[in-house]
């Protein structure tokens, strides 16, 4: 059984591997996912909040005037919120480069070009094999437009292709007016694989407290249908690879991915609940699956549910909610 992909110019033996997570953080951890068979090993995102606050503090401990802006990093998170601050990232990713024969790829979280630009390439010359984008965009500004939105999304994208010779993947949000246009204009960008979808962390609110709280919710195979849908509208449309994550859980769900067009499945919530040892077994399974369905390769599954070949594309479209919502009785 072939079980080999392509996903941004890497030959993989295989889809699966760690998405961004507090994985990484542990060698020890890092190397058992290697040793359970990850095809690459997806860094946790450093956020541009940690670069800005750097930059800031670095700018008071050497410019005389620098106090009259100390009140400016009140507006950032404090350093030990973060596992990992810029240097120790990158000497972290270093680390990691030097402890497995796998891919590395190292990510970044931000909205601007900014400071990160510049990380970027530190993640480049610290050996990251490629680097995955976060365009976390929440658009609270009225004025801000869609377009604008996008535009900028774009030029990070266009702007990160010029400035590296490594390959960029860019991790999105569903939240976009038309998602279609944004993914096919940021692969005209030169993105090298785009990654479906984000996981936002809604936060909640203390009414006895009056305070903003925050908790983490770890994924289900509920939340892939949202991933499955889009998948299925970009297979065979851009030029780019396509990642899932978010709701794998199963070999079953990975099957469904790469049905509608995934090149790669990164895993998080499944790894942090069973462990690194469970990607060996999800592999297992779906080897299993496309055996007993008579597949031979992964290669003849990809895409074949997809918008452009699917038996019935208006399950992707306007039919599938007209029906859905005619389809419940009550018992």
């Amino acid at each position: 059984m072939d079980l080999s992909t392509t996903y941004m110019g890497f030959r993989l033996p295989h889809p699966f591997m760690p998405g961004a997570s507090p994985l990484v953080d542990d060698l020890d951890t890092v190397r058992r996912l290697e040793d359970a068979g990850a095809a690459a090993i997806v860094m946790h995102s450093l956020f541009e909040e940690q670069i800005a606050r750097e930059q800031i503090s670095t700018f008071l401990h050497t410019e005389t005037h620098g106090e009259s802006f100390a009140e400016a990093l009140s507006y950032f998170p404090a350093p030990d919120r973060f596992a990992l601050g810029p240097e120790e990232y990158l000497e972290h990713l270093a680390r990691i480069k030097s402890a497995v024969r796998v891919p590395v790829i190292a990510s970044l979280n931000g909205s601007t070009l900014g400071g990160w630009l510049d990380y970027a390439r530190h993640m480049q010359q610290a050996g990251a094999d490629a680097l995955e984008i976060n365009l976390y965009m929440l658009a609270t500004d009225p004025e801000a437009t869609a377009e604008e939105i996008e535009e900028r999304g774009v030029n990070i994208v266009r702007e990160l292709k010029r400035a590296l010779y490594i390959p960029v993947a860019v991790k999105l949000s569903p939240f976009y007016t038309s998602f279609a246009h944004v993914a096919t204009r940021l692969d005209a960008a030169g993105a090298d694989a785009l990654v479906l979808f984000n996981r936002f962390y809604q936060p909640d609110i203390d009414p006895e407290d009056l305070q903003v709280t925050r908790s983490l919710h770890l994924s289900d195979s509920s939340e892939l249908p949202l991933r499955l849908r889009w998948l299925a509208v970009l297979s065979g449309r851009v030029s780019a690879s396509l990642a899932v994550t978010g709701g794998v859980h199963t070999a079953l769900d990975a099957v469904k991915a790469v049905m509608t067009g995934a090149h790669a499945v990164q895993m998080v919530s499944a790894l942090l609940r069973r462990g690194p040892g469970y990607l060996r077994a999800v592999r297992a399974e779906m080897e299993a699956w496309m055996e007993a369905h008579e597949y031979e390769s992964l290669a003849q599954m990809r895409g074949s549910m997809n918008l452009l070949v699917c038996p019935d594309p208006h399950a992707y479209e306007r039919a599938n909610y007209m029906l859905m919502l005619q389809s419940w009785r009550e018992r």
